[in-house]
């Protein structure tokens, strides 16, 4: 497979907040995806629901030469579409570098109404074939983002098959839909939230039984394993060791899921993805604290999608559960006179060990020597969500490297 490529391929993160946006841009995204409250998949990962926030964060991302793309990825039905100009000529006028779209009328109207503003498509649009990115290419997109179903063979043969300017994007981390390209009826029937329009409730993730018609309330389960019965979990993706592939695949950007994580999550998993996608580019193997710190932050157990072909790796038989190995307990506020001054998130004491997470660096393990109040203070534990407390430390670190502690669990979802 040989890669057409012009310019460098682009690592894109989620950012569900003003603090994961801050995550994502610290450890190296080139671009973010957000979305507000109206036409966006996740609906309750939309905080910049303000024209002010919204023009904020794209200004905080253009300061750093990064981009700003704004979600409409919904299936909007027709009341939904009296809102759609409104929302659109708040993104230009806010200065989105695109809009990513997942619905043919609303590329249509943007189209119209807006048509030098740049339109991604998105993977809710099932797109799988040369043909279709032709024929969205045709209509003015400038990129596609593609079906997690495709093999990574597929995805070569697409970008041999259309125009060396049409972009391809790939999800490469993340939670999976087991429903084709995340069109799914599940949650709107069980539960009346629906996931085409960004409210759904998970139910892959549900312990199922079935009943009988005529025994009433007996219930049986369909047994996978002794442990129970998950007819449609998925596991997550993770393609960190493979960025090589993807690029001589012809990929433009490398996209990691998550807009309903925390900046903990989006700062780590950029910060490994950014290091590996570096070392692809030289043509080196990620490094080993890249492909571990992957695995610091929750997730389920790991695959690689559909990208080799490997459908039985996909679905997750024994649990819904999470895999925990860390907790982040504060955040750097600043680095002086041999101290590291924290705001606190989860609780700590004295003496415990700990780890640095900085932008572009394997972690570091220090202690939590002289642990110490905002009023300066000798102190046994900082127990206070938020309170801001310092630790001596004599190494330079950044501020917003995040403090974490090592802890090892496995919950359920």
């Amino acid at each position: 497979m040989t890669a057409r490529r012009t310019n460098k391929p682009e690592l894109l993160s989620p950012a569900g907040d003003a603090e994961c946006l801050t995550a994502a841009l610290d450890y190296g995204a080139d671009a973010v995806y957000l979305g507000r409250n109206q036409f966006s998949m996740r609906a309750a990962a939309s905080h910049f629901q303000s024209d002010e926030q919204l023009q904020q964060a794209v200004a905080q991302a253009h300061r750093c030469g990064k981009k700003v793309y704004l979600t409409c990825n919904t299936l909007p039905h027709n009341a939904d579409l009296l809102q759609f100009p409104q929302f659109l000529q708040e993104a230009a006028d806010a200065g989105v570098d695109a809009l990513i779209l997942a619905d043919l009328g609303l590329l249509s109207m943007t189209k119209q109404r807006m048509p030098d503003l740049e339109v991604h498509m998105s993977t809710q649009t099932g797109i799988v074939n040369a043909a279709a990115c032709q024929a969205l290419y045709n209509l003015g997109v400038k990129r596609v983002v593609l079906a997690r179903e495709l093999s990574l063979e597929e995805i070569a043969e697409i970008r041999a098959k259309v125009p060396a300017d049409l972009e391809l994007e790939v999800f490469v981390h993340g939670a999976m839909c087991m429903s084709f390209s995340g069109r799914c009826l599940l949650s709107a029937y069980l539960t009346g939230r629906d996931a085409n329009r960004g409210a759904c409730a998970q139910p892959c993730r549900w312990k199922y039984h079935i009943m009988e018609e005529t025994r009433d309330g007996q219930y049986f389960q369909v047994e996978e394993t002794d442990e129970g019965t998950y007819l449609f979990n998925a596991k997550d993706l993770c393609v960190i060791a493979h960025l090589r592939a993807l690029l001589d695949a012809g990929v433009d950007s490398l996209k990691i899921e998550g807009r309903n994580k925390s900046a903990y999550y989006v700062a780590v998993v950029t910060n490994a993805y950014r290091a590996a996608l570096d070392a692809a580019m030289r043509y080196e193997p990620a490094p080993q604290w890249a492909l571990d710190e992957v695995r610091q932050v929750s997730h389920r157990e790991y695959c690689t999608g559909f990208f080799f072909d490997r459908l039985d790796a996909v679905q997750r038989y024994e649990n819904s559960s999470y895999v925990h190995l860390c907790d982040v307990v504060a955040v750097v506020d600043a680095c002086r006179d041999g101290r590291l001054y924290l705001t606190q998130r989860n609780r700590f004491f004295a003496g415990d060990t700990l780890e640095v997470v900085s932008p572009g660096v394997p972690p570091v393990t220090i202690t939590a020597a002289d642990l110490r109040d905002d009023d300066n203070l000798a102190i046994e534990t900082a127990n206070h969500a938020m309170m801001r407390c310092s630790i001596a430390c004599e190494m330079t670190v950044p501020k917003n490297s995040m403090i974490r502690r090592r802890v090892g669990s496995a919950t359920a979802s």
